[in-house]
């Protein structure tokens, strides 16, 4: 998935560093996304980031509208190459640092039928690199480290996290420089 950017979908005001407010709003909420476990834990999270995001702009975020700006879509070729992956026989597990409600937005995006199952920091009570993310993942999954591939997008998180775990590891750079570019070159790895 995405993030579109959420600064395009909040009302601003003359002057509003809009942009700069939630990256600094996005860094809280990475850096605390597992304290959000339930739904009641959630909801304080996303009133810690409404306060961030007002703080940063000098005026009142409600949640209700910092939410409404957050938005995400899923990438063009996920859907396809999930299929695929599935197509032969892999069961396929989501694992993230987020929050509990992580399984609702990849329904809302349209990926969470494709899923066998997802793992978030926040039902593991630690975040990537930890590897015991990987090693639920590896419950979920059925399946030794041997017989798992991650594809991660993030070297340190998903790479080092993956491999502490015994889990091979491709980066995914949409720009270039990772292991691969699209999720459609997962399947030449699997053959190798």
């Amino acid at each position: 998935m995405e993030l579109e950017p959420p600064w395009d979908h909040l009302a601003a005001e003359p002057g509003d560093p809009v942009e700069q407010a939630f990256r600094v709003e996005m860094s809280y909420y990475r850096r605390h996304a597992e304290e959000g476990r339930d739904a009641d834990a959630l909801a304080a999270l996303r009133h810690r980031c409404a306060a961030v995001l007002s703080a940063e702009l000098g005026r009142e975020v409600p949640v209700e509208e910092m939410m409404s700006a957050i938005r995400f879509s899923a990438f063009r070729d996920a859907a396809p190459a999930l299929g695929e992956l599935r197509g032969m026989g892999l069961r396929l597990v989501c694992v993230s640092n987020w929050d509990y409600a992580l399984p609702d937005v990849l329904a809302g995006v349209g990926l969470a039928d494709d899923l066998d199952g997802v793992v978030t920091s926040a039902g593991v009570g630690a975040r990537k690199p930890d590897p015991r993310l990987f090693e639920v993942a590896l419950e979920v999954a059925g399946c030794a480290p041997d017989d798992a591939l991650h594809v991660g997008d993030t070297p340190g998180e998903d790479i080092e996290g993956a491999r502490a775990a015994g889990i091979r590891a491709l980066l995914i750079d949409r720009d270039g420089g990772g292991d691969i570019e699209s999720l459609s070159a997962i399947r030449h790895h699997l053959d190798s």
